[in-house]
């Protein structure tokens, strides 16, 4: 009869600074890591009793080179700012230095050679002191491949080069509590990587189990969170979730390139450059996502739009969130030029809260059939109202992040989202009051909103005119039978901003569709505004509803 093998907790659990790591801040402790995880990892593949490394409260310097994990090897510290891990490459400035990789090119990473039970928890990463003669996407934080059973638990990771915790294919894995800052501080935002948490999918095939959890990504390069499918043949895979995290001043928010139904509820996200919540194919693959779910969300004071959706096949599910504040639209349908042409099929906004945004509250710009926009509220969008305006001489004055026209008298907040022209230089105008406006940060975590020197006192400027036409709800292309249903389409403020309760432009049509029960009483100009007339369908039972079309 076979016996289990039984092992003491020294074999199982070994202390980092009884190995040979010193976790003094100067000496470099990457080599001793290196050399513990093999021993550990060897370990594990003879008896698969998995192994942890444990690192007690210090400063380990980690230069140079990056660890290639093991299976069955965890690291665990004492908490974050307790047990900390400085990336540096002093003598080596053409490579990066993540803490751990291991990866497809690197190490031969696939669904046959993957990381098993691992865990990487308690402890902080800091980035800053990665040097690069060029942008390296592999300048991560941790970077693996093929993840099996992998928890990212309790993490501070900050001011990589490139993406905080860049991990992929990631199966029966979760991670919980990661805060990532400042992340892909060297991304232009137009590289590949460069976000918070970044995990791209596909490779465990239709199904990747992946639980993203109550974590906080502020000010990083592109995506605070993203997921994105890596190959344009693998099916995007479903069982991936983004539940209860925050996004806060990345370039994205969180962003869907290629998944199939991914859930995101709970979240919160504000004040991101270009979008709060982001599905596109923008991606390495040209894959947006599909069948997923928005939900009980804050999608707040975006610098542009707060749901930005473009290319997908569709379906999509936005349910019961605040969208509200927006320096765009609140929602947009569009083409960004890139993956799947045809009309989206089965968009559903269902029981939103859309108020308060610079444009539209919700803007279609790109063909759809069989959409549903049901049971919203949308009321007080359009605050971007103020006509072109210019000055300069002695009432202007410029700081980092503002413009001051003593001369001036804005309507609060109509200039919110416009570009301001300075000379050869452009900014992105966050708010306003009657003679001060706050400027969006020239790219995520930067201090000011210029590209150069702050412009001298006296510089003229410029701002753009409002557009005359700011609906609740615009059709500005091709929508075939839709379902516009019971939806609060008004105005309540002092001087109201929302022109239009439903208008269908001149670019727009609307064939087929069921326009019923809807209330648009109490908007700035009318309810309607009708430039293609409807076609066919059903239209009863609005309140301040025009002639039968």
């Amino acid at each position: 009869m076979a016996h289990a093998i039984r092992l003491s907790p020294d074999h199982l659990v070994r202390d980092a600074r009884r190995c040979g790591l010193r976790g003094d801040g100067v000496t470099n402790d990457q080599p001793a890591l290196a050399a513990l995880v093999d021993e550990l990892g060897g370990g594990y593949a003879a008896d698969r009793h998995p192994r942890m490394i444990w690192c007690p409260p210090g400063v380990y310097a980690i230069q140079d080179a990056g660890t290639a994990w093991r299976s069955g090897v965890s690291l665990v510290g004492a908490g974050p700012g307790i047990t900390r891990f400085v990336l540096g490459n002093p003598n080596n400035r053409a490579d990066p230095v993540p803490l751990a990789h291991f990866t497809t090119d690197q190490h031969g990473a696939g669904r046959d050679n993957h990381l098993a039970d691992c865990v990487f928890a308690g402890f902080e990463i800091d980035g800053s002191g990665v040097a690069l003669t060029r942008y390296d996407h592999r300048a991560k934080g941790l970077g693996l491949q093929y993840v099996l059973r992998g928890r990212f638990q309790d993490l501070y990771i900050h001011d990589t080069a490139a993406t905080g915790l860049g991990c992929d294919f990631l199966q029966d894995t979760i991670i919980s509590g990661v805060v990532a800052n400042g992340c892909g501080r060297l991304d232009n935002g137009r590289d590949l990587g460069g976000a918070g948490i970044g995990v791209g999918i596909g490779g465990w095939g239709a199904s990747e189990r992946l639980c993203i959890t109550g974590c906080s990504t502020v000010g990083n390069g592109t995506n605070g969170i993203f997921v994105e499918l890596q190959k344009d043949w693998w099916p995007p895979p479903r069982g991936i979730r983004i539940v209860g995290c925050h996004a806060e001043g990345n370039r994205f928010g969180i962003s869907d390139w290629g998944a199939d139904g991914l859930i995101v509820s709970a979240c919160t996200v504000i004040g991101n450059l270009e979008a709060g919540f982001d599905v596109s194919a923008q991606s390495r693959a040209g894959v947006a996502g599909r069948g997923g779910i928005v939900a009980d969300c804050v999608i707040d004071g975006n610098v542009r739009d707060g749901i930005s959706v473009g290319n997908t096949p569709g379906p999509y599910v936005i349910r019961g969130n605040r969208i509200s504040g927006n320096g765009g639209y609140g929602y947009r349908e569009h083409n960004l030029g890139r993956g799947y042409q045809e009309p989206a099929l089965d968009i559903v906004l269902d029981g939103n809260e859309i108020w308060g945004n610079s444009l539209d509250g919700v803007r279609v710009d790109r063909a759809l059939t069989d959409a549903a926009l049901v049971g919203n509220r949308i009321r007080n969008n359009g605050r971007r109202r103020e006509p072109a305006a210019s000055g300069a001489g002695a009432t202007v004055a410029y700081t980092a992040t503002t413009l001051v026209d003593t001369a001036a008298d804005w309507a609060p907040d109509g200039h919110r989202g416009k570009i301001l022209r300075v000379g050869d230089r452009t900014a992105v105008v966050t708010a306003n009051t009657a003679t001060a406006l706050a400027l969006a940060p020239v790219r995520p975590g930067a201090t000011t909103a210029w590209s150069g020197a702050v412009p001298a006192p006296g510089t003229g400027y410029r701002l753009p005119a409002a557009p005359d036409v700011r609906a609740g709800i615009t059709i500005a292309a091709p929508v075939d039978s839709a379902t516009i249903r019971g939806n609060r389409i008004w105005d309540n403020q002092h001087e109201r901003t929302q022109s239009h309760g439903i208008w269908i432009s001149d670019r727009g049509r609307c064939v087929g569709c069921r326009v019923v029960d809807n209330d648009l009483v109490g908007n700035a100009r009318a309810a309607w505004r009708l430039d293609t007339p409807p076609v066919g369908g059903r239209w009863a039972g609005n309140q301040d509803e025009p002639d039968q079309p």
